[in-house]
């Protein structure tokens, strides 16, 4: 790489940010300024820094594009799916970066009924997605909504589906979701709050009037609270949700009386999350009620909704986690989770049958996928491993046969199961906890301290990150690198209390065991220092540059994708978009016991003179969920503080936000990026 091309170095206007008589100096504050020139001229240079820097790896990041491209099937559909009279589709064109969605009545022989063309949609925006489609009852119409900045704030509009026109009924500001009542007059739907993009409020729209007549039906007054709106799949019941980090409410409406008044099911307790299905005459409840940390299954009648009324189904496992269920009119499906893998169980109503689907790999995800028919025996789910493509399958629950309605293609002729090998080990961190790690490579890559892995992880807001197959991932695998997930203390991999263990004044254990991880990949010789990656986005960016301070020389290279790195002053900020809601994750730094812990690991409060792997941080200006600035600060703050020699490059989207780009290809391109500029780094390793 050229060393005559100098690093963008920005102007420095010292801020002083007190707290709990502390003082932190921000000498980069002034870069949240989005509207200021001098902030997109600096974001500019460090694109065109980062473009000059990796000139010579310009033809191989299109190489790698082409490639991943090449592996995926461009005119692909989904597996169709029966909802109420007619099945729909989801289908993709070669050539076109958009869906196209369809639907055909009673039968999939039918006539094609095109609903949307996004390819036409998107024509003119840098930007586009549509969200949240929601067909009426009477299967008339169809309400949807659009996003062209990548900020996700959406704008819904209702489609007359015999016309085939866009009314004039139209919604800013929304979340996207929406739902119609039974009478396919009354449509309700959720508002952000305009600063901090919070979900904040439900409204009653009716067909054909103005948005400015919309019935305010619900206001979600506390901060921390996020609100939504939907139906239950009886199709019974409208349903409100309240939700926080901690605690969820819900009230329910009958979908016969859009103009009633919703009724609380359980008023919100702190620390008590619940979910509800309805079946015949009752609510079954998913909840964490009486210390059930695991969750367990409850019933109760429609009249009785309160907590005094549940009567347990399934009690509480200390060892199995209890995901998720899924109704039908003769079967309870079961989602759980125990030793971090996917069990799906399988449930007759009558008590008369129970079993487990069978599963056999130890680095595999499993999970139901679209089930909106509720009189069925067939069971849709969802199956793939580290080496195993996804697929989709039709299980007849009945009978127990299963069919494979699609397996994923990889095309380009070269990919074969059984040329990857996948493994789950055991990491033990230093306070002696065992971490779990599933690990892919290509047969022909053997264990050496010789050879470049890349270690990947999440760990917050118990999001766990399952074993999963990748395509793109398949141009690391082939040109000898071993892939491997983390999965550490934050998500909840192993349950609730792993979720517990890596959250607020315990968050650094996530740190840690990354580290702990990394160290044990190094000693079993899977790698070297010099040979070592890791990569992270979001608040898994957040990981990355806790781990980095902490123990810089175990990476060559590390990517931090959008990361969450400026987390005091984040968190003091309630007008940044979802703060307050994450006050259960992160803790209150208003409170100085959080505000010191907080202080202790925050990326950008930690920066050391010390020397630090190579970097590639990417921004998308337009980002809702962490805000470009954090990423920005932060690189000015390394370039201004480390005593770094190694590469330090910020990539920012300037047209997208929080998910990078839009277009289904686009989106490659910022991975072949992430992976050009990592096989770069190990090509000069060697």
């Amino acid at each position: 790489m050229s060393n005559t091309i100098q690093a963008p170095i920005t102007k420095q206007i010292s801020k002083e940010l007190s707290k709990h008589n502390d003082i932190r100096l921000d000498e980069f504050y002034w870069l949240k300024d989005r509207e200021n020139q001098e902030v997109i001229d600096y974001l500019n240079d460090e694109n065109n820094y980062y473009d000059a820097k990796t000139a010579h790896t310009k033809d191989f990041q299109n190489s790698l594009f082409e490639e991943m491209k090449s592996r995926i099937k461009e005119d692909d559909s989904s597996v169709p799916y029966k909802f109420n009279g007619y099945w729909y589709i989801t289908r993709y064109e070669k050539g076109k970066d958009y869906p196209i969605y369809t639907r055909k009545k009673e039968s999939l022989t039918a006539k094609e009924e095109l609903l949307f063309d996004c390819n036409k949609m998107a024509k003119g925006h840098s930007y586009f997605r549509l969200v949240g489609l929601n067909i009426s009852p009477d299967n008339e119409r169809a309400a949807f909504a659009l996003d062209t900045i990548g900020r996700r704030q959406y704008t819904l509009y209702i489609k007359d589906l015999k016309s085939d026109k866009i009314l004039e009924d139209k919604v800013d500001n929304c979340t996207g979701g929406s739902t119609w009542a039974n009478d396919n007059q009354t449509l309700f739907y959720t508002l952000k709050n305009e600063t901090t993009l919070r979900s904040e409020a439900v409204y009653r729209h009716k067909l054909g009037t103005s948005s400015s007549e919309d019935v305010l039906v619900f206001e979600e007054k506390d901060d921390t609270f996020g609100v939504g709106v939907y139906k239950t799949k009886s199709k019974k019941y409208l349903v409100i949700s309240s939700y926080s980090t901690l605690t969820t409410e819900y009230q329910i409406l009958d979908a016969n009386t859009p103009d009633g008044s919703f009724k609380v099911f359980q008023a919100r307790t702190r620390g008590l999350e619940y979910s509800i299905s309805h079946y015949g005459d009752y609510f079954y409840v998913l909840s964490n009620a009486d210390d059930a940390q695991n969750f367990k299954l409850s019933k109760t009648t429609e009249k009785h909704t309160e907590k005094r009324f549940w009567k347990d189904v399934i009690p509480h496992r200390s060892d199995v986690l209890l995901e998720g269920i899924d109704i039908f009119k003769d079967y309870l499906v079961v989602s759980e989770r125990k030793n971090g893998l996917n069990q799906i169980k399988i449930n007759r109503w009558d008590g008369s049958d129970s079993y487990y689907l069978p599963f056999t790999s130890e680095t595999y995800t499993a999970y139901t996928t679209t089930n909106i028919d509720f009189d069925t025996h067939i069971l849709r789910y969802g199956y793939q491993s580290m080496t195993t493509p996804s697929s989709v399958i039709d299980f007849n629950m009945a009978t127990r046969e299963k069919t494979i309605k699609k397996e994923q293609e990889v095309l380009g002729g070269k990919f074969k199961k059984e040329n990857y090998v996948s493994e789950r080990v055991w990491a033990t961190a230093k306070d002696g906890t065992k971490i779990p790690i599933s690990l892919v490579r290509h047969k022909d890559t053997p264990k050496s301290s010789q050879k470049p892995l890349l270690l990947y992880a999440y760990g917050s807001y118990g999001a766990t990150i399952d074993p999963y197959f990748s395509t793109v991932r398949l141009s690391l695998l082939d040109r000898g690198f071993i892939y491997a997930i983390a999965h550490i203390r934050g998500g909840q991999y192993l349950g609730r209390q792993w979720y517990e263990d890596g959250k607020l004044l315990k968050k650094k254990n996530t740190f840690t065991d990354f580290i702990d991880c990394s160290k044990y990949l190094i000693a079993q010789e899977y790698t070297s220092a010099k040979h070592h990656y890791a990569m992270g986005g979001s608040a898994g960016g957040l990981l990355m540059g806790a781990v980095i301070n902490r123990a810089p020389e175990q990476y060559n290279g590390v990517v931090a994708a959008v990361p969450f790195v400026d987390v005091i002053t984040t968190m003091l900020d309630d007008s940044i978009p979802l703060t307050t809601g994450e006050y259960d994750e992160w803790g209150n730094p208003n409170e100085k016991i959080y505000y010191d812990y907080m202080k202790s690991y925050s990326p950008y409060d930690n920066i050391k003179n010390q020397q630090y792997p190579n970097l590639l941080i990417t921004a998308g200006l337009h980002d809702s969920q962490v805000q470009y600035w954090e990423p920005a600060k932060w690189v000015a703050r390394l370039r201004l503080q480390s005593n770094n020699t190694s590469d330090l490059f910020l990539k920012t989207n300037m047209d997208a936000g929080h998910g990078g780009s839009s277009g289904r290809f686009e989106a490659l391109k910022e991975v072949a990026s992430e992976y050009a500029f990592l096989l770069d780094l190990e090509a000069i390793s060697k």
